[in-house]
């Protein structure tokens, strides 16, 4: 598992995709900061602090994770080396954790950079230093846990077709429904006795209860068990081709 983890990620490394990836993540974020005069640029927002980039970043990894795990499972079905990987004296859960790994160590290779912008909001703060840490370090764990549920949703978009075009679109759309559908639910007002329930069980809930900067154990099971449950749904999907046969 350590070598195929290995592989997944100097594959990364050793291609444009993951240097592609971090480049672009923080050109966005350093143009709605920095740059573009918006609610969300530090140099306008009126106290020192980078709430911006826990807002906008969960919309740029909605497609750019999508495009890291679009080929994980996709190009192995396409060059016929899927069979080749799965009689590897490997289990498949052990190769689905391995590509999750080398995926989610991509997503904090590409948000660490960002630490600048604390430093910078440090010194430019009156008095100097005046941040939230709890808060900026509760986002950045929740930050990387959505990381984590939207690269297990990736592989798992992936395992299911041998077009990363289809696996990259379907990517998005469940990343995208896990983090705002159900939210979207409940402001109809439909379901108004079961409202919390329903959006309890949407990422953004969650995303913004760990971002107050206390860990909360429920938000923690939460994503764990999100991670868990499409990998268990990747673990499925790779089992059917024995159904085929």
């Amino acid at each position: 598992m350590y070598i195929l983890f290995l592989k997944e990620l100097n594959s990364f490394l050793s291609s444009l995709i993951g240097y592609i990836t971090i480049i672009v993540f923080l050109v966005v974020m350093g143009l709605f900061l920095w740059v573009l005069p918006m609610e969300f640029n530090v140099l306008t927002f009126g106290y020192a602090g980078i709430d911006g980039l826990f807002i906008i970043a969960p919309w740029v990894f909605l497609f750019i994770i999508p495009a890291i795990t679009m080929k994980m499972f996709a190009e192995e079905r396409k060059n016929g080396t899927i069979e080749l990987l799965l009689t590897k004296p490997l289990s498949d859960i052990s190769i689905i954790a391995a590509k999750f790994l080398a995926g989610l160590c991509l997503v904090v290779f590409t948000i660490l950079p960002t630490l600048v912008y604390i430093i910078a909001v440090y010194q430019l703060g009156s008095p100097k230093g005046n941040l939230d840490l709890g808060g900026i370090i509760g986002s950045y764990i929740g930050l990387i846990f959505l990381g984590g549920v939207f690269v297990s949703i990736g592989i798992f978009a992936s395992s299911i077709t041998n077009n990363q075009i289809i696996a990259f679109i379907v990517a998005v759309l469940l990343s995208a429904f896990s983090y705002i559908g159900f939210d979207a639910i409940t402001s109809m007002g439909i379901f108004s006795n079961a409202d919390l329930i329903i959006k309890s069980i949407g990422i953004n809930y969650h995303y913004v209860s760990i971002s107050r900067g206390v860990i909360d154990s429920r938000d923690v099971i939460y994503y764990l068990s999100a991670m868990a449950f499409f990998m268990l749904l990747t673990k499925i999907s790779l089992e059917s081709r024995n159904w085929k046969k």
